[in-house]
């Protein structure tokens, strides 16, 4: 493993371009920055809030899932993400020109309902993308957290699931029709069939959202963002045990690749083959590289 960035403000949302580059958010600081081969820093953009999942669209622009915000909490080792903060504003997806940084928000409700925490983001191949809402935190309450799909042009949103109990990393099956869901607190996988863009099939009752389960981890563990291997393997981030669990799609624990940081929150695959996985140690603000035994798996629209 080789630590590529050190000094980054609570990072997430990693993504490997074609130049060698890495462009990710740091929450705590209100940025999109780039990582430069040799380890330089620069920012993309300011769209400030709380810009948490990034990925790249078919215009080659950057969506981000803006969460709006949150409190900080710094024990002198371990930076990590509180509850919704006084100056909370808003969740939203914003649209960003990697050239000149300017943002533009796409959405802040589906319908009626307000987004509160945008939190991750992946593309299909037919101009749209799904993403979770993780809800906000407050001292004595939170929201249910939510599924939605919604056009790269910005043309329409519709919900996909809800509600999930703090739904976070997202991802598809290699052939595209199978959605995953990490859900944070309960250390679950959840699967939707897709039957077109933006809608799945719902399982009856006792699933609480429409969702099959594939699998869940004992004890204490709490799981974040994902990625998902060519061969169909799901990765997740997966926070205190500070690692990465892969599972089989058929709900096999496989392994656990332990990293330095208890909050290890984000996976994405680059370098030749895609066999270079990049993750993000948020805690401890680091952005680390390693060797994978098997490639990732190519994301739509990647550059």
């Amino acid at each position: 493993m080789k630590i590529l960035a050190t000094g980054l403000r609570f990072p997430e949302g990693p993504v490997s371009m074609s130049d060698g580059s890495v462009l990710l958010v740091e929450i705590a600081r209100g940025t999109i920055t780039r990582i430069a081969p040799d380890g330089a820093l620069s920012v993309v953009a300011r769209p400030g809030g709380g810009p948490n999942g990034l990925a790249i669209g078919p215009d080659g622009a950057l969506y981000c899932c803006n969460n709006g915000g949150f409190t900080w909490v710094d024990d002198g080792k371990i930076l990590r993400a509180g509850l919704e903060p006084p100056d909370y504003s808003g969740g939203r997806i914003e649209r960003i020109d990697p050239v000149t940084g300017a943002v533009t928000v796409l959405y802040e409700r589906c319908g009626e309902h307000r987004l509160r925490g945008p939190n991750d983001i992946v593309f299909d191949g037919d101009g749209g993308f799904y993403f979770t809402d993780l809800g906000k935190n407050r001292a004595r309450e939170r929201d249910h957290g939510g599924v939605y799909y919604a056009r790269a042009d910005g043309s329409g949103i519709v919900e996909v699931a809800y509600p999930i109990l703090t739904p976070n990393g997202i991802g598809l099956s290699p052939d595209g029709a199978l959605l995953y869901v990490a859900e944070t607190e309960t250390s679950r996988l959840w699967a939707f069939d897709i039957v077109a863009p933006g809608k799945v099939a719902k399982q009856p009752f006792p699933s609480p959202h429409g969702g099959r389960l594939v699998a869940g981890l004992p004890g204490y563990q709490r799981f974040d963002s994902l990625a998902v291997e060519a061969s169909g393997k799901i990765c997740i981030a997966t926070l205190l045990t500070g690692a990465i669990t892969v599972i089989s799609p058929q709900g096999e624990i496989l392994r656990q690749v332990t990293m330095p940081d208890p909050m290890t929150t984000n996976i994405c695959f680059g370098g030749p083959e895609l066999r270079r996985a990049y993750v993000t140690l948020s805690g401890t603000g680091r952005l680390a590289a390693l060797d994978w035994p098997e490639p990732g798996l190519r994301l739509a629209h990647a550059r």
